[in-house]
């Protein structure tokens, strides 16, 4: 079985050896650089095309946001680094400018280590991971000014295109989702509950269940909150 190669770029030592220390905890897992800032952690990702960078924002020389675009800049069809944001800034516009530079998952350093391997295999295999309190901030803010939520979704894929997620979005097209799917996933990116849902739509829980898997089937998610980002990046809701 083929390891996960991972690239750490984080300026606090302790916090890198942290992260490096759990990590090899697991067998799939292989750190195969560190750097401490931007310039160097580019030069090493150049050099070592890891499957994944975890790189933290508040980086000494640079922004980790710049460094990100600068990732999937130099990234091609046979060589691409993911990118996992894991970071303490959780405000909307640190997040909101994340991703519109093109990182594929987004980390608070506070994550339980079991969440943070999910969040590395999920972002391995070409999904967005997401913290649960970062889902909700890009949601509110998508709700409070969806033009420019949206814009920000879209600029990540014309600025980073993830070929899984691309064809990820290629596969919704052909579908349509209903009238009710659609109210449904708009009480989604709201964060509302399969309870608060039924009560809204005077629908019963059973229902619900159904549309959202309908919904998750129709947009290739695995989860809800995976659901919720892909329906504000391909437009589905407002």
């Amino acid at each position: 079985m083929s390891k996960i190669r991972i690239a750490l770029i984080e300026d606090h030592d302790l916090t890198r050896v942290s992260i490096r220390t759990a990590l090899l905890q697991k067998n799939d897992i292989e750190v195969v650089g560190e750097a401490a800032n931007a310039v160097d952690g580019l030069k090493m990702l150049k050099v070592l095309q890891p499957d994944i960078a975890i790189v933290d924002i508040g980086l000494p020389d640079k922004d980790g946001i710049e460094l990100t675009r600068e990732v999937k800049s130099t990234n091609t069809e046979e060589l691409s680094t993911k990118v996992l944001i894991l970071t303490l800034r959780d405000n909307k516009e640190a997040v909101l400018a994340a991703f519109a530079a093109g990182a594929d998952s987004y980390c608070m350093k506070d994550i339980k280590f079991d969440n943070l391997l999910e969040a590395v295999r999920v972002t391995y295999n070409g999904n967005a991971w997401i913290d649960p309190a970062i889902a909700r901030i890009v949601l509110q803010q998508a709700q409070q000014n969806p033009q420019k939520s949206k814009s920000a979704f879209v600029e990540t894929k014309t600025i980073a295109p993830n070929p899984d997620f691309a064809e990820n979005l290629e596969e919704i097209e052909p579908y349509t989702l209903t009238e009710r799917e659609l109210e449904v996933l708009q009480l989604i990116v709201e964060g509302c509950s399969n309870a608060v849902i039924a009560e809204r739509l005077y629908i019963t829980v059973g229902t619900v269940k159904t549309h959202v898997r309908n919904i998750l089937n129709k947009l290739c998610a695995d989860d809800r909150t995976q659901a919720a980002v892909r329906a504000l990046r391909s437009g589905l809701v407002g």
